[in-house]
C-alpha cells in the first residue's frame, strides 16, 4: 500500500506552504497532491508556484499530482482550470466534471477525485477507458460497500488502484457562499481573506459544545478528524492501493510516520488512556453516522 499526502485544504501563507513541503520531501509518502481545491480567491500561490514545488518533490522521488478546484463558478475559474490541465508536467486530479471533460478531450491521463462520486464498476469502467489512472472512493462509503465494489471491479478486470481518505477533516460539501467571511460579516467578494486566520479551519460547535463541522471558506468539513490508521491492515487485505492523509497545520510528520508504521504492521496496541487533542471519527467507514468514533470508551 502507498501513502499519499492530499492537497492542503486550508488557506496558508506562502511561507507555510514552502516549509510544509520542504519537510514533506523527507516523509515516507509516495504521492503528493498539490494545488488549491477550495476557493479561487486564494491567490497567494500561482500555478507556477505549485509547479516549482512539484519539481522539487519529484526530485525527492514523489509522484506529484495537481488537484483541480472542486467548485467552478466563473469563466476565470475555467481559464485557470484549462491552464492546470495543460500544465504538461504532472498528472491532474479531476475534482469536478469540467476538469474531467477537459482532460478526456485532451486525451490526458488523470486521477478521479472523491467528489466525482464513483459508486459502481460501470462508472469506474467508463473513466478507466477514458484514461483514469486511479480513483478515490467517496468519503462516506462504508468499508463493506467498498469491499464489494473492489471485488466487482476485480471480476471485471478493472485494475486502477483505489484511494481512500484515511486521515483528516472529511470534505463534506461546497457552496457558492463563503461561511468564514459571513462569520466575520464580510461579503464573499470582499472577504479580506479571513480564512487565512484559521490554518485548520473554523470550528462550528453545537449548543452542547460538541464539534459538528469545520468551516473552511466555501467548504464544509467534518468537525472531527477521521483516523483510519488501525484499519490499514484490513484495507490492504481488501485491495485498497493508496491511503490519503489530508494535511493539517500541526504534527503532520507524526501522523505520516504512524500510518507508515501501520502499513508495515508495526502499529502499537490502542491505549484508551491516551488523550488526543483532536476529536476523532471513523463512523462512515463502519457504516454508522460519520461523526461516530468506534474506539471511544464510555466511563
Amino acid at each position: 500500500m502507498q501513502l499519499s499526502l492530499g492537497p492542503v485544504l486550508f488557506y496558508w501563507t506562502r511561507e507555510r506552504y514552502a516549509d510544509f513541503y520542504r519537510d514533506a520531501a523527507d516523509w515516507p509518502v509516495e504521492i503528493v497532491y498539490l494545488g488549491e481545491t477550495v476557493c479561487s480567491r486564494r491567490r497567494d500561490m500561482k500555478l507556477d508556484d505549485w509547479l516549482g514545488i512539484g519539481r522539487e518533490l519529484a526530485q525527492s522521488g514523489k509522484q506529484v499530482v495537481l488537484s483541480s478546484q472542486t467548485l467552478i463558478e466563473s469563466e476565470a475559474d475555467l481559464r485557470g482550470l484549462r491552464k492546470l490541465c495543460a500544465n504538461g508536467e504532472f498528472l491532474v486530479e479531476a475534482n469536478d466534471q469540467s476538469a474531467l471533460q477537459l482532460l478526456i478531450e485532451a486525451n490526458l491521463p488523470f486521477i478521479a477525485g472523491a467528489s466525482l462520486n464513483l459508486y459502481n464498476p460501470a462508472a469506474i469502467g467508463v473513466l478507466a477507458k477514458a484514461g483514469m489512472q486511479r480513483w478515490n472512493a467517496p468519503v462516506e462509503m462504508p468499508r463493506d460497500d467498498l469491499a464489494t465494489l473492489l471485488d466487482e471491479c476485480a471480476r471485471e478486470g478493472l485494475e486502477q488502484p483505489c484511494e481512500v481518505f484515511a486521515y483528516g477533516h472529511l470534505p463534506l460539501a461546497w457552496s457558492a457562499r463563503c461561511f468564514t467571511a459571513r462569520r466575520h460579516q464580510y461579503p464573499k467578494d470582499r472577504c479580506q481573506f479571513v480564512c487565512q486566520q484559521y490554518p485548520e479551519g473554523l470550528a462550528l460547535r453545537s449548543q452542547e459544545a460538541k464539534g459538528v463541522f469545520t468551516l473552511n471558506g466555501t467548504q464544509t468539513l467534518s468537525g472531527a478528524c477521521q483516523d483510519l490508521r488501525r484499519e490499514i491492515p484490513d484495507m490492504q487485505s481488501m485491495g485498497v492501493g493508496v491511503a490519503r492523509l489530508s494535511p493539517r497545520a500541526n504534527a503532520m510528520a507524526e501522523v505520516v510516520h504512524a500510518f507508515d508504521q501501520a502499513r508495515r504492521g508495526e502499529l502499537p496496541p490502542a491505549d484508551p488512556l491516551v488523550l488526543i487533542e483532536a476529536e476523532i471519527c471513523d463512523g462512515y467507514w463502519h457504516g454508522r453516522p460519520g461523526m461516530d468514533n468506534s474506539h471511544a470508551t464510555i466511563s
